[in-house]
């Protein structure tokens, strides 16, 4: 596998906030050691009150921000269990935070990416290049362009095959592990497990778009195989309890199955079709909407 460093950027730096929730990882986070090598600063770790002094010592304060606990305390974890009988609900509180953070800040977009992103890639020409320069900020500026688009986000690398030529994007299908959203678009982050797939399917069913980037790729560690996070906080029984919840959200729109020798789940994400709208000032009226 070819991977040199990639070319420079033609993109300014961007201002919207990245924001990281991170538990148990202070000493083996990734993804803002991955974040400084792109020269990305614009980041914050959001971590709970009890791990802040443990974050402190490798991280600098500026870049943490507390969690309110109310967003956990408050959060619709969809299995109708309270608070009180299971505390563990995820990450989707602390994204919520990150949500109302860029929303209180006035951000119109915000970044939410997790804590064990390895590497970020540029993919190009059937080659994977080690991205060296704001790969976020082209994503955001194509994103938009687009009056209907609410989420986009990057592949993972692992998922990206070196052998034919493949769309650089894909329209309407699920964003995982590294989310860029639209502040003002009228949905939350919900769900004990797998609230990103959730929260794709709310919008997607609601009529917007989302936009999977293929030319940026993201290498995230594989499910279970790092301390911390969810690894600790929900999946020491296995996956199936996350699938099964996802099924009882959308029960007409999932599918139990096995993939990659544990229990997942299966979406056809082909049934959404709706086009992308150009903003009106990107509009060229002489070519097609591509789509979905």
């Amino acid at each position: 596998m070819n991977r040199p460093d990639s070319l420079p950027s033609a993109f300014p730096p961007s201002r919207i906030p990245i924001f990281i929730p991170s538990k148990g990882r202070h000493d083996c986070g990734t993804t803002w050691h991955a974040l400084d090598r792109m020269g990305v600063t614009r980041y914050r770790v959001i971590v709970e009150p009890q791990e802040y002094d443990l974050y402190t010592k490798h991280l600098p304060r500026s870049k943490l921000l507390k969690l309110d606990m109310d967003f956990k305390r408050k959060y619709d974890t969809c299995d109708g269990i309270p608070y009180d009988e299971n505390p563990r609900v995820g990450s989707g509180a602390a994204r919520s935070f990150g949500w109302d953070t860029a929303r209180r800040e006035g951000a119109p977009w915000h970044w939410i990416v997790d804590d064990n992103i390895q590497e970020f890639y540029v993919y190009n020409n059937n080659k994977k290049y080690h991205a060296r320069y704001d790969t976020f900020a082209a994503i955001e500026r194509f994103a938009g362009k687009y009056e209907n688009v609410v989420m986009a986000g990057m592949q993972y690398e692992g998922f990206t095959a070196q052998i034919a030529k493949q769309p650089p994007i894909i329209i309407n299908t699920r964003i995982f592990s590294c989310n860029l959203i639209r502040t003002d678009a009228p949905f939350k982050w919900r769900g004990r497990y797998n609230e990103d797939v959730i929260l794709s399917l709310d919008m997607l069913e609601a009529g917007w778009c989302t936009i999977l980037f293929r030319t940026y790729l993201c290498d995230k560690m594989a499910t279970q195989k790092m301390k911390g996070g969810n690894t600790d906080e929900l999946y020491r029984q296995g996956t199936e309890a996350k699938s099964r919840l996802l099924k009882s959200v959308y029960p007409g729109k999932v599918e139990l199955v096995m993939r990659y020798g544990r229990h997942h789940h299966r979406v056809d994400f082909s049934r959404y079709t709706q086009r992308l709208i150009r903003r009106p000032e990107y509009r060229d009226p002489s070519r097609a909407t591509p789509r979905g």
